[in-house]
Order: C-alpha cells, then structure tokens, then sequence
C-alpha cells in the first residue's frame, strides 16, 4: 500500500526531518530532472521552461533546470510572481510546474502553455487535500506529476487525478517519518494476492459462507446481483433470503434460498445465521424496509427489523441501500453498532451519506468518511471514482480504480456482494471492503468501455481474481 498523508501531515513530516533541507531538496530536483529527461527522451538540446516559486517547491524546480542543464537542455526559469495571470509561455519541449506546493490557500492563475507540462509535487492551484481548484483559480493540466514522500489526497480527488496525468512516488528520505505518520494508505494490487486468502487445500463451503437479506416484491435484481457477485468473488455458500417474494422468481443456480415472510423476517434469519461467515443487507428491500422502520418494529431499537436482525447477528455485516435507509442517521447506526459483538461495514454513495449525516460529504471526501465513521462505529465505505474506506479510530484506505463504467445501476449491490464475500474468506472487514473496492473498479476496467452492466461485474471480477492469482 502507498502512503497518503494530508498536506498538514506531510508539513510535520517535513518539520520532523533530520537532515537538511538542502539535502531534501537536491534528493527531489534530482527526481524532477529524471523524470522530464525520461518525458524528454534526453535532456540535450531540449527547450524546458521552470516556473518557480519561493517555497520549497520552487526550490525542487531550480534544482531541477540546473542538472538538466548540466545534461544540455537548453533552460529558461521564470519566476511565478513575475508572470501575468494566464501569460502565455513561449513553446518549449517541457515545462516544469514549480510554482506553489500543496501548501497553497489561495486562488492561482496559472500561466498557459501549449508544451507538456511536468509537475512538482502537485499541479499548482490545486487544493492538496481535496483536488478543488479555488473559483477564480486555476492549474495547468501535467502528462506526470513527480510527489514526494506519499501521495497527496489532492492527487485522488476532484479535478486531481485529470490534472495530474501519471503520478510517480519518489523517495526524498522521509519514508520511515511517512511510515510512523501515516493514517491513509492507497491500495495498490499487489495487496490483493497479499491480503485476500485463498481457500485452503482442505476448506468447505460453509468456512466463507455468505448470508445474503435483500429484495421484496418487485425489486429481484439487487438481491440476485448481490449473491452472484459474493459467489464470483469466492464465497462457497451463498443464502438469500428475500422478504415476502418466492425464490422461484430467480434463476435456478448454486444459490440457497431460505425462505422468509414479509414481516418478521428477521427472526428467521437470526435463528440459523451461526454458520455463515458475514451478513450482507439492503439492497432492493425497497419500502418495506423504511415502513418497518417508520412502525417501530424494533421498539427501542431503531431501524426496525434491519436494526433487529443486525443486533441478533453475531457475524460481520455489510449494510447498503434500503438498509442505510430504514436505520436513517448515523447517531442511530451509532445504536445499533454499539449492541454488535462483530464490525459493521456500512457502503454509501453521496446521497446515503447525506440522509445519514445530515449534511453532504462536501470536496474533503476523506475527512467526511472519517467523521462518518467516528460518529457511527462503523466502517465506512464512501462510494467514489476514489472510494475512501475509514474505520472508527481514523484509518483509512483509498481505492483509485473506479471509473466511468461503474456509473450504472447495480453496480453497488455487486460491490456489497463482494465485501460480503471478501469478509467470509477471512480478511478483516476494514480490509476486505477497501480490497473489495479496489477489485470492483481493476474488473471493470477489464469491462466494455461502453455498455458495460452491473451483471457483467461478477463474471469479470473472477476472471480478474483468477489473473493475478495466476502471478
């Protein structure tokens, strides 16, 4: 995993460090420089202009254009201030973008270039801990960015990823403060082989089975993408259970119903849940869930029988959809969580996120999920092209592999079938929702790049297991 430190946390990194400053900053302009000379195809005779600043930042630029002077490049370095907001550079083969860092608060006008740009650290006038760029403000779109010591969560969110272009990590000498400081870590795939277990020679179905509480009269496709997904992601038993609907409105297959009524149905489920490994609840319980809240079928309890069956389950749970929905705030998840012997791994998009918090996620994705799990007890799983997972005691993980072709219905209800599962396997919940995020997003990826749908997702996803278990 790749350290991710927020802008105030890599400014005490850097306050921490024991040795110069100078040092810090040749070992950074020594990376800028290897990476326009790789942009550049050799630094000899190339045109590259360095826009700098006073900062460090700027100090990395003019490190930079003087070793790549040194190799021939023909070089020109102007000062940030000295230039008219949007002035337009001269053509060059590069320019190399050190003007401000991620320590910048105000609104930055950028000057235009034709050339590829290079950027230090972080494109300049982009916010590092949101990806925002200020209203009135604005950033140079790079080919690559070189940062130092971690990624910033600038580079994750908002305009981030699109005016970034390919981010390289370098390594200045800090790693080891990084390794102490950090509380964020992006997943990369390599963590999936290292962290998701494999079936044991010997296993059986029932040590990753998966008990699945979704659908109602009219709403089948959630429940059916949920169990599938937990199938394909490598659960060996997969029960469903769809309050008030027969299971002969799904296709014959290696899925279990256990059959439950329209009201009441928790019982049923809490009485021979012991075997199962993880829970999965919500998706498509549609208004029956919310009217079972509304009647108060929990009496004290809130969130009717989606709070019952939570609290007389002694398994991990995956709550999503109509399930956030009937327990209605975070305070009262919060309840809920509190009576649990195992986690709750709650999985919202923004909307959800807004009913159970009152207010919108807002561009600080990471502190929003942070706060949200602070509130409830639960992990949380907030939903993005960079999804952010935060436990309760800050934590967090981000997956970065989500895109466009996730932007269709269902594709939710397979990603809570697959943490479900990902939990069954044994992998800790915290874990196994980011890894699951993180698969979700590399399996779409593998997809249509048009006209992929949410019943593509599982069969791709085992196909995409199936490939890096193969490395």
């Amino acid at each position: 995993m790749i350290p991710v430190l927020t802008p105030d946390e890599m400014a005490g990194v850097d306050r921490q460090a024991t040795e110069p400053v100078d040092v810090l900053i040749g070992r950074a302009g020594a990376a800028v420089a290897r990476r326009a000379a790789a942009l550049l195809n050799g630094a000899y005779h190339r045109r590259v202009i360095v826009v700098t600043g006073k900062g460090n930042n700027g100090a990395d630029g003019r490190t930079a254009a003087s070793l790549l002077a040194q190799r021939g490049a023909h070089v020109q370095v102007l000062e940030a201030a000295d230039l008219k907001p949007g002035q337009a550079l001269e053509p060059a083969d590069l320019v190399i973008d050190a003007a401000y860092g991620t320590g910048l608060q105000r609104a930055y006008l950028p000057p235009s270039a034709r050339s590829p740009v290079l950027a230090v650290d972080i494109p300049s006038g982009l916010n590092g801990s949101t990806g925002q760029v200020p209203e009135g403000g604005g950033a140079m779109a790079a080919v690559a960015t070189v940062t130092f010591a971690s990624w910033k969560p600038g580079l994750l969110f908002g305009a981030g990823p699109g005016l970034a272009g390919a981010v390289e990590l370098a390594d200045i000498g800090l790693r080891p403060l990084v390794d102490v400081t950090a509380r964020c870590w992006l997943v990369e795939d390599a963590d999936v082989g290292q962290l998701l277990p494999r079936r044991l020679r010997e296993a059986h179905k029932w040590q990753s089975a998966v008990q699945v509480v979704a659908g109602s009269p009219g709403m089948t496709g959630a429940p059916w993408l949920v169990s599938r997904s937990a199938m394909r992601a490598g659960a060996g038993y997969v029960r469903l259970s769809m309050p008030g609907v027969s299971p002969s409105v799904l296709p014959p297959g290696e899925l279990v119903h256990l059959p439950v009524p329209g009201s009441g149905w928790h019982q049923k489920v809490t009485g021979d849940i012991g075997r199962v490994k993880a829970l999965v609840v919500g998706p498509g319980l549609g208004p029956m869930a919310h009217e079972e809240a509304d009647r108060g079928a929990g009496g004290a309890l809130p969130g009717g029988e989606v709070g019952l069956l939570l609290v007389g389950a002694p398994v991990p749970a995956v709550v999503d959809a109509d399930g956030l929905n009937a327990l209605g705030t975070l305070e009262a998840l919060a309840t809920i969580v509190s009576r649990r012997t195992e986690p709750t791994v709650i999985t919202p998009h923004d909307g959800e996120l807004t009913r159970l918090a009152g207010h919108p996620p807002g561009p600080d994705r990471l502190a929003a999920a942070r706060q949200a799990a602070a509130r409830s007890g639960a992990i949380v799983l907030l939903k993005g092209s960079t999804t952010v997972v935060a436990a309760p005691d800050g934590r967090a993980l981000m997956s970065a592999t989500g895109d466009s072709r996730l932007a269709t219905a269902g594709t939710g209800d397979v990603l809570s079938g697959m943490v479900g599962a990902f939990i069954a396997r044994g992998a800790p919940a915290f874990e196994a929702a980011a890894l699951a995020a993180h698969v979700h997003g590399r399996a779409a990826q593998t997809g249509h790049a048009e006209g992929l749908v949410a019943s593509d997702l599982p069969d791709l996803v085992a196909a995409w297991l199936s490939a890096q278990r193969g490395r």
